[in-house]
This record gives structure tokens, sequence and C-alpha cells, in this order.
């Protein structure tokens, strides 16, 4: 389903390790990582065990150093596969924690919430279909959170340091390399 392999070094150098899964905990496997090899499947990587802290999401590619994925450092702790969806997307952000104050439901990629929605926090959602990126700024830049189907009652449900939501996009297209997506997403912001 999906194949991803960390280095300790960059250029694909030094103490290797390789997962075809979901792993809560890659610290006994490598005590750093500055580069990363995709070669099927999307992937979240996080920077603390259990899924926690930065977010980075990963297509198929390769990825010399951590500054090709927007690392922040060179920590990466646990990771996760993002299962293949070919369905609708369907994601209600909301105003305020616990489904309240104004609400709108997105079924596309948003380049601005405050454009779109008039608020620049959101406080709670819910993702009720497919798999959805949020980013801290505008055109899918700054700290990236992945959103699976479920409720998000307050901001720190999906990691968030505060309720800052930029922009947010669907994971839609399972099979496009990482050089792919970003001249993908250098045209849209242009």
């Amino acid at each position: 389903m999906g194949k991803i392999i960390f280095y300790e070094d960059r250029n694909f150098q030094g103490r290797s390790h390789e997962c075809s899964s979901d792993c809560a905990d890659l610290h006994p496997y490598f005590s750093r990582c500055n580069s990363i090899q995709v070669e099927s499947g999307c992937w979240m990587a996080y920077e603390r065990p259990n899924y926690m802290g930065y977010q980075y999401f990963l297509r198929r590619g390769e990825y010399p150093d951590y500054q090709r994925w927007m690392g922040y450092n060179d920590c990466i702790r646990s990771c996760r596969i993002i299962p293949p969806y070919q369905g609708s997307y369907k994601v209600r952000i909301y105003e305020r924690p616990e489904f309240g104050g104004q609400m709108m439901e997105f079924m596309d990629d948003c380049p601005n919430v405050y454009d779109r929605f008039r608020y620049q926090d959101i406080h709670s959602c819910n993702v009720m279909d497919g798999y959805w990126l949020f980013y801290e700024q505008p055109n899918y830049r700054g700290r990236q959170y992945f959103m699976r189907p479920g409720e998000y009652r307050r901001f720190s449900d999906w990691g968030g340091m505060s309720p800052r939501i930029g922009s947010f996009r669907r994971i839609t297209d399972f099979n496009c390399s990482a050089d792919q997506w970003i001249l993908q997403q250098n045209v849209l912001i242009q």
C-alpha cells in the first residue's frame, strides 16, 4: 500500500529505516532524520511520537534534506500513511469551539479562508468526507494539519497551537510525485 524510507543524514546516507504502515514511535530506529524517500503512497510525518508536533505531508518522491519537506528541524518521531480515497469531499468549519457560531461548508480547496469565511480563526470543524490538509497561512503555507473524517471540537484536537487557519485543500491525487505537487501548487498560487 505504501513505502517510506527515513535516513539519518542528508542525501539518503547514514542509518535508515523503512515503513509500510503507521508507526507511533520511530525513535528506536534513528536519532535524527535529514532525508526521506517516499516510494509509494502519501504520508504524514510528525515531529514527535504518537502523531504529535509539527506535521509534514509527503508524496511519492525524494526529499534529500529536511528543508525539501518544509521541515522546521531534523526531528521525525512518527509517521502515518494516508489511505487512498476517491469519494466526495466535505468539511464544515466553525468560528467557535464545540461547533458554535458561524458555520460554512466546503467541498473544494480554499486558498484563503478569510476571503471566503470572513474569520481568521477556525475553532472547530467536522470533516465529513475525504482527507484534508489545513495550513496556518493563506496559499497553502506554514504549519500543516492532517484532517481525517471526524469531529474536531477545538483546534487542539487537530494538533493546532492556535485556531489560525489560513487555507486548506483536499488530498486528491495519490499518484502525484513530490516535484509535480510543488509545481501544481506554484501554478495555483500565481
